[in-house]
């Protein structure tokens, strides 16, 4: 994922398919809206009546235009043809209806958890095979997810529920639901020391402004490789856990990607022996990005905030003092890139764009910065995926684990096939786009098991 530097930036083996909620709603009930109309006998009542009436219907007309950016791309006909096509059009609608059942906070904090994370194993379940296809749309396909998290919000956003909700509530539920709909509090890694324990990360789709038909192969591969296992080529056996991030700077500022990684990358019995970061970038290649920068370069979000400033680092989580302007990968890139992983090259990547030590302009160095040097781009430029790279490998540095192998890896671009590129008269999918992001996903998986092959030997001298 990059901004001006490229074009674009089972759950589980042997579990049944997820349900569509807690209270048991039928998979194609009619939705039930949040609030009707007022009554025509409103005329006959008091006038005070009628003020009280005015205005509660003003509180909630104000609230329901208050969607995010991303909520009001919800409306356009590529998201509702992709909802459609996947079946996961009925999430919004049955997340309205058990809402609409809540009657005290608490109880809708466990009913947004439980919703959220059941989504995510849904998701994961349909890429992975298992459950009901949904409709025509390719099993391998990361936006139903996407899509369907943005309808269930914009109804949690819209909700006025008979009890008091105070904004501050409201947006913990919000939290809650975003983070259990993207596997982020559902990460499970066994221990014991029989077992390599890989977490991986993908993005949601971006620049949907440009093309709102976009697909994101990282969270493609992140829903395809959660909760499953591998066999490297020494024999040893490696278990998956996945899960994929929003493309908004105001979350990454928040800790989004600490809160998630670091009660693995910390040592303990279910410590991770290998993570890998991964994000889309430039055409027809992988990279694996050497050296990550502390720079945000401002391209716009997914919510069209820009942000131009050195990364910010939350208060409360590891790190390292005083803030470091680069981070370097430990991945084994040198292993990954002469391996034989799949059709698309594979590149150790090393340029970097850095003001030199005494310098004031910005200089591009093919070979990695130089000693004082301050960040203006790193390998994977200086948007979000550089972010996501730059956090982690700092993490591992900051709870003492240097040598623990992580790092960031591009994916090549996912374009729609010829003839299908315009998004004014496009299709939502063709057979060069599936046919292109499953095979970056096996080659994602490829790349994954050489790294953990390398990461066995460390694992076991560590120990």
């Amino acid at each position: 994922m990059r901004s001006p530097f490229a074009p674009s930036c089972p759950r589980r083996v042997g579990r049944s398919t997820a349900r569509l909620g807690t209270l048991g709603v039928a998979l194609l009930a009619a939705a039930v809206p949040l609030s009707l109309p007022a009554s025509s006998a409103a005329a006959t009542t008091t006038s005070v009546t009628t003020a009280h009436t005015s205005a509660a219907a003003a509180t909630a007309a104000a609230t329901t235009m208050d969607l995010s950016v991303e909520e009001d791309r919800l409306s356009q006909p590529a998201p509702q043809e992709i909802l459609r096509r996947s079946g996961f059009v009925v999430w919004p609608r049955e997340f309205a209806r058990g809402l609409a059942r809540m009657r005290t906070y608490p109880q809708a904090r466990r009913y947004v958890e439980a919703e959220g994370r059941a989504l995510w194993r849904r998701a994961v379940d349909r890429v992975q095979g298992r459950g009901p296809v949904g409709g025509d749309l390719s099993r391998d396909d990361d936006r139903p997810l996407y899509w369907a998290r943005l309808g269930m919000s914009k109804e949690l956003r819209q909700w006025q529920p008979g009890f008091g909700l105070s904004p501050t509530q409201r947006e913990a539920l919000l939290h809650s639901l975003e983070r259990g709909s993207r596997g982020q509090d559902s990460i499970e890694l066994p221990a014991g020391k029989h077992l390599l324990r890989i977490v991986v990360t993908g993005f949601d789709p971006f620049q949907l402004d440009d093309d709102p038909r976009r697909s994101n192969p990282s969270g493609a591969a992140a829903l395809a490789l959660d909760g499953t296992t591998i066999r490297t080529a020494s024999g040893e056996s490696a278990r998956i856990e996945a899960a994929v991030f929003p493309v908004r700077w105001a979350d990454f500022a928040r800790g989004t990607v600490e809160r998630t990684l670091a009660p693995y990358v910390r040592r303990g019995p279910r410590q991770v022996d290998l993570f890998t970061t991964i994000s889309q970038g430039r055409p027809g290649r992988f990279d694996v990005e050497r050296t990550n920068g502390a720079w945000r370069g401002g391209y716009p979000d997914n919510v069209q905030e820009s942000r131009t400033e050195t990364v910010p680092i939350p208060p409360g989580v590891p790190t390292v003092t005083p803030q470091p302007q680069w981070t370097t990968t430990s991945l084994p890139y040198a292993r990954i890139v002469a391996a034989g992983t799949g059709p698309y090259p594979v590149v150790d990547h090393t340029a970097v764009t850095e003001i030199p030590a005494g310098g004031t302009t910005p200089v591009v160095r093919p070979d990695g910065p130089t000693p004082g040097s301050t960040a203006r781009a790193g390998g994977g430029g200086d948007y979000l995926s550089n972010e996501i790279a730059y956090r982690a490998t700092l993490l591992r540095d900051a709870v003492g684990r240097p040598t623990l192998p992580g790092g960031h890896l591009h994916t090549p671009v996912l374009e729609f096939g010829p003839g299908n590129t315009d998004p004014a008269d496009g299709q939502v999918t063709d057979p060069v786009l599936v046919q292109n992001r499953m095979a970056i996903t096996r080659q994602v998986r490829e790349i994954v098991t050489v790294a953990a092959d390398s990461a066995g030997g460390t694992a076991a001298g560590a120990s």
